[in-house]
């Protein structure tokens, strides 16, 4: 099966097209991302005329490229840049009209949940009970469990970009403006720290997307070209230096720097408050960055709906996937899609 995934965040549209099936490891196929910043274009609480028009040429043109890439399926979702627009329906309701695209969007604790899914399915059960984090453009989300569908799920308004927007008037931030923030996510942090917290420390800390990301390459992280394998951590203690460094530097030299994308640099100091105060809120000395984030987390989530086969086991006990059984005698090709 090929998929296709359109995420309309707060910053890019991004269409992901994977090859995947049921217990297998999605594929990427291709990547595509276009820089919108939709979040910038939601003016006095409504996505602009001008926002809402660069939303549908980008969503026509991706639904174009799925076409073209033979997906048997688009999922399209957006996130907070819309869910915190006024006037959401008649932009999406505009959408589907102009392109057959039904845009769905997501509400914060479920982009958490997703999230959290595409952290487990890469990690596996052996992380135990495991908390994620994921910065976005517009919210920052945090989960926490032992199984697939997390205990506690949240959403909580420090995007990278929000807050940027919010609370910096001068490039880079003077000292009072990096101070007031930090004392902000402090205060929007604990409240749920303390929820997550409840049942326990948990066992692996994880992170995902860019921001994260971007920090991790500055304290010394291996290069995206080594591969999503390799083993990337993030320390409190190279956080907390790299906030103090990256604070005192404008957006386009942070563009210079090795990781970082010039697209995002103007939000990166914000976003980097925004993970010290998360660390410390929760008392994570150190974290691991997943590979695997929303995106995925909603392509494993549709993979789940389709069925494996008939059965479990073919009636001869072999395993009814039409692939060499543990007895080395071919299974019976039952398997099938909807």
């Amino acid at each position: 099966m090929r998929l296709g995934v359109l995420d309309v965040g707060s910053n890019t549209v991004h269409l992901l097209v994977v090859d995947a099936h049921r217990g297998a490891h999605p594929t990427p196929q291709s990547s595509t991302k276009t820089a919108l910043r939709l979040a910038e274009h939601v003016v006095g609480g409504r996505l602009s005329t001008r926002g809402a028009d660069a939303l549908v040429s980008a969503v026509a043109e991706a639904r174009r490229e799925a076409r073209a890439l033979g997906c048997d399926d688009l999922l399209a979702f957006a996130t907070s840049a819309v869910r915190d627009a006024d006037n959401s329906d008649a932009v999406l309701a505009r959408v589907h009209d102009e392109t057959g695209v039904d845009l769905q969007v997501l509400t914060g604790p479920d982009e958490a949940a997703l999230t959290f899914l595409a952290v487990r399915r890469w990690f596996g059960w052996s992380a135990g009970r495991l908390l994620s984090l994921d910065i976005g453009g517009g919210s920052l989300e945090l989960a926490v469990g032992r199984d697939e569908h997390p205990d506690v799920a949240l959403s909580l308004p420090l995007g990278a970009g929000r807050v940027t927007r919010d609370w910096f008037t001068a490039d880079p931030p003077d000292h009072k403006e990096t101070r007031a923030l930090a004392e902000y996510v402090h205060d929007t942090v604990a409240p749920a720290a303390a929820a997550l917290l409840d049942g326990g420390p948990p066992d692996r800390a994880v992170v995902t997307s860019k921001t994260f990301r971007s920090l991790a390459r500055l304290t010394g992280a291996a290069p995206r070209s080594a591969g999503p394998r390799v083993r990337r951590r993030l320390t409190a203690a190279g956080l907390r230096q790299v906030v103090a460094f990256i604070s005192r530097m404008s957006s386009s030299d942070l563009a210079e720097l090795e990781g970082v994308s010039a697209s995002r640099a103007h939000q990166l100091v914000a976003g980097a408050i925004v993970a010290r105060g998360a660390m410390d809120a929760l008392g994570l000395d150190e974290v691991e960055v997943c590979p695997w984030a929303l995106r995925e987390g909603v392509i494993l989530g549709r993979l789940d709906q389709v069925p494996l086969a008939d059965g479990l086991f073919a009636a001869d006990g072999t395993y009814a996937t039409g692939r060499p059984s543990a007895t080395g005698r071919a299974a019976p090709a039952t398997a099938r899609w909807n």
